[in-house]
């Protein structure tokens, strides 16, 4: 089912057309909490923190795949929404088949680099075992995370966000039975976190591959469309690698805080590992609304309706700030209970921990949704320097301070960092959509 976001109510367009997503990031969420907290609970504190030191070389891995999914998703949306689709077929053609070719890279660099990474990290001795071993398993499932993001963000692109909420709804329950299986049962430890997500995302892939090429055939062309083309590569590189670059870099700036987090311990590190879940998941769901507002003006810059992008911007303004505000009437209070859920009430310093992350980070939900919201009008039109910039700009910061204040403060000076960041990337962010970057060299279809 695709929809077209260029007629109708910007609101409700915008609200239906996100919900589906809102939902498929939850349950991507989810189940890669339930991998922490069936490790946390079945496997021990070793292996929670095991998992958690591995998560930032892993975040790297899933930048690169993000950022591909952000440059297809703007392509094939302005496609799309200019009814160009002889040429959106050789766009998403042209996606898949750079797509095999980078995640094949990767994988052969992630299994010659495993250990160095790991390594380079400082990862604790009693830890990096195990740590190691999840990596390298899910370094072998790279090309399954790299085709599941680009059918995604295709299915996005034409306004269909069901699709991928069915396959993570899907994914999401073989992961987590898997994760019972493999670790409470057979107990494989590490090892059998590290399958559960492999096999669990592989499947979703292969689905998600047969049912795309089902779609792509559904439309009528009248015509051939060519099955790479370079015109399409380089309007693809165009999006997509500045879209690689900023979630990269947010990946290196977090492979340093994680440096810094590593010499406080396994219980930092175990506590950091919780709450970094648990804020992800939070600030996840506050960006599908943003993720949505993307498509949407993409899809009107596409069918030069640029009258409607405003409005959609304060429709997913609401959305997203709203949600961000649940999200901090949530955490505050049960913050205690919410950690525990990973490590159990036997670990008090690590709940003392992840308490203090999130009673620092938490109040500035808000905020940081106005820079979501501001940031996905600059994607969505393709602005992607000021995109980058603002990025940039907070991790830069967050990342200096971080460094700056570890000698002092310890883990608190790291938490203490996010907010900080956070206040200035959002003031750029406002600042290029206000004085109308995104309306600036509108690419030709």
């Amino acid at each position: 089912m695709t929809t077209d976001l260029t007629e109708g109510s910007p609101s409700k367009k915008l609200f239906w057309f996100s919900i589906p997503l809102l939902l498929s990031v939850a349950f991507q969420q989810l189940y890669q909490m339930a991998d922490s907290i069936i490790a946390g609970r079945f496997a021990g504190e070793l292996a929670l923190a095991a998992v958690g030191a591995s998560y930032p070389i892993t975040m790297l891995f899933v930048a690169v795949a993000t950022g591909v999914n952000i440059g297809t998703s703007v392509l094939v949306s302005q496609l799309f929404g200019g009814k160009r689709y002889l040429r959106m077929k050789s766009a998403v053609s042209t996606s898949l088949l750079a797509t095999v070719a980078i995640a094949a890279v990767l994988t052969l660099i992630g299994i010659i680099a495993c250990d160095g990474m790991m390594a380079a990290l400082q990862t604790p001795a009693d830890i990096f075992t195990d740590g190691s071993l999840y990596l390298r398993v899910y370094v072998f499932g790279v090309l399954f995370l790299f085709l599941y993001n680009v059918c995604t963000g295709v299915f996005n692109a034409m306004g269909d966000s069901r699709t991928p909420l069915v396959l993570l709804v899907l994914s999401s329950v073989v992961n987590i039975g898997l994760d019972l299986l493999f670790v409470a049962g057979f107990h494989w430890g590490v090892a059998g976190v590290a399958w559960a997500t492999f096999i669990a995302q592989g499947g979703a892939s292969v689905i998600a591959l047969a049912l795309l090429l089902r779609r792509m055939h559904s439309f009528e062309t009248g015509g051939h469309f060519l099955l790479f083309s370079f015109d399409m590569l380089r309007r693809l590189t165009n999006f997509a690698l500045p879209s690689i670059a900023q979630q990269s870099f947010v990946s290196v700036g977090n492979v340093i805080i994680q440096y810094y987090i590593n010499l406080c311990g396994p219980a930092v590190i175990a506590g950091y590992s919780a709450v970094v879940k648990l804020n992800s998941f939070s600030l996840t769901c506050c960006l599908s609304f943003a993720s949505g507002l993307s498509s949407f003006v993409a899809q009107n810059i596409g069918a030069r309706k640029l009258d409607r992008v405003p409005l959609g911007f304060r429709a997913g303004a609401k959305f997203s700030i709203g949600l961000g505000a649940v999200f901090t009437a949530v955490y505050l209070p049960l913050a205690s209970q919410l950690i525990e859920l990973f490590v159990g009430k036997a670990s008090p310093a690590v709940v003392a921990v992840g308490r203090q992350f999130l009673f620092i980070v938490v109040p500035f939900y808000m905020l940081i949704c106005v820079k979501f919201v501001c940031d996905s009008v600059l994607r969505g039109a393709g602005a992607m320097r000021p995109f980058m910039v603002t990025t940039f700009s907070d991790l830069i910061i967050r990342v200096a301070l971080s460094v700056i204040l570890f000698p002092f403060l310890c883990e608190t000076g790291i938490w203490l960092a996010w907010p900080l960041g956070w206040f200035l990337g959002t003031g750029l962010s406002a600042f290029f959509y206000k004085t109308g970057a995104w309306k600036k060299n509108l690419p030709t279809l």
